[in-house]
């Protein structure tokens, strides 16, 4: 799995600075006992998942897409596969078709009603079952526990000059984001929660966040 996830070096002029990683050796060490200890507990659930998005359409189970992590590197977010196998033509049609959908996703990068998303991927994201697998993200080195949500490269425009707070970090499996709404904010207000978490980071923080995403996976609160 390494393979897939594994980091390259970085691509971005104004990330070419080594930020030293945010919370240093105490958040990394709080990331390798919490994803230890998670991945053990929930291995039932993995076999679980991995099952029926197997046997729902016979395509792969892990899917991994190009994101950007701390200080610019690229590495492959892993997920449970939650979309049809030829996804890039599905959403190219779509946006051909309605105008109003590729509006939407690109104020947004989401889409409420995505075409390309399988009825076992609808209910793995409503529950938000399908990122489980940053589990080996975490254990890798690439994300952490609670950060910035990953972005793709394109999306980096919509940070300015607040970026350089998002380098800082390793990308997090939850977040402030996470836990105030999720899709149901705006990107501008995603990138400030990202800056407030990089200039107030604690330990205790980091815990309260992970304390309050439990209740809002349970609600679906923003999820689609």
């Amino acid at each position: 799995m390494r393979d897939i996830a594994k980091s390259t070096s970085l691509e971005f002029p104004h990330a070419a600075m080594e930020f030293p990683p945010l919370g240093g050796a105490i958040k990394r060490g709080f990331d390798v006992v919490g994803a230890s200890a998670g991945l053990i507990v929930l291995s039932p659930l993995f076999l679980l998942i991995a099952l029926l998005v197997k046997v729902s359409d016979g395509g792969s189970v892990f899917y991994g897409h190009r994101r950007i992590g701390r200080a610019g590197r690229i590495f492959h977010c892993l997920k449970f596969r939650t979309m049809v196998r030829d996804g890039d033509a599905v959403l190219a049609a779509h946006f051909r078709d309605n105008p109003e959908a590729k509006a939407e996703w690109e104020s947004s990068r989401k889409l409420r009603d995505d075409p390309r998303v399988t009825r076992v991927g609808a209910v793995l994201r409503k529950l938000s079952l399908d990122e489980l697998p940053q589990i080996v993200n975490i254990l890798l080195g690439d994300m952490s526990i609670v950060g910035p949500r990953p972005v793709v490269r394109d999306e980096l425009e919509y940070y300015g000059k607040a970026v350089v707070f998002y380098f800082k970090s390793r990308p997090g499996l939850t977040g402030l984001w996470q836990v105030s709404g999720r899709n149901d904010v705006s990107y501008d207000s995603r990138v400030a929660f990202d800056r407030h978490y990089v200039e107030n980071w604690s330990l205790a923080g980091d815990i309260r966040i992970i304390l309050k995403t439990v209740p809002a996976v349970c609600m679906s609160r923003g999820s689609y």
